[in-house]
């Protein structure tokens, strides 16, 4: 991404982010943080705009305390624990989250799925969300923040990646 394309994308990402209730808060973080510009604090995001290499990073973390039961997420410092037992509220829930904000947004799926993230698989997820196949829709629906197949037959919803609520009540 060019300079001002990682602008333009930290700014629409943080006005989203704040629009729906994630808190983001900037300021300059060690360099030693998890992923480079972004830290997790008491549920919300700490964001150090200059050392933000991936802005679609963003999407992802905000998607591990979107899908956080409420009553956890303002708990949350640092690395999500793994004890945590809550149940649609896991890595695949998390990036089908931000697939579906990154929509919301109108960003390419490059910004999510950049090639400095996801093991090497960053071409695979974005043709596989590309086609239509959905992993962690599924949970998304369980967890009551997209359509459940029979709310989509009954037409009282649009399918994913529309969402009925951006937070998990």
């Amino acid at each position: 991404m060019t300079p001002s394309s990682t602008t333009d994308a930290q700014d629409r990402i943080v006005s989203f982010l704040l629009d729906i209730g994630i808190c983001v808060r900037e300021q300059q973080l060690p360099e030693a943080a998890f992923l480079p510009g972004i830290a997790i604090e008491n549920g919300g995001l700490v964001l150090d705009r200059a050392a933000n290499t991936w802005p679609g990073d963003m999407l992802h973390e905000a998607g591990h305390l979107a899908v956080l039961p409420a009553s956890i997420r303002p708990l949350v410092n640092g690395d999500l624990p793994d004890d945590l037992a809550a149940p649609y509220a896991g890595e695949v829930e998390a990036t089908a989250w931000a697939w579906a904000a990154l929509m919301a947004i109108g960003l390419p799926p490059e910004v999510l799925f950049h090639e400095g993230g996801y093991k090497g698989k960053s071409a695979g997820l974005i043709f596989t969300f590309g086609m239509g196949l959905y992993p962690g829709a599924a949970g998304l629906a369980s967890a009551g923040m997209t359509a459940t197949q029979a709310d989509i037959q009954l037409g009282v919803a649009q399918p994913y990646p529309a969402m009925l609520r951006w937070l998990r009540a």
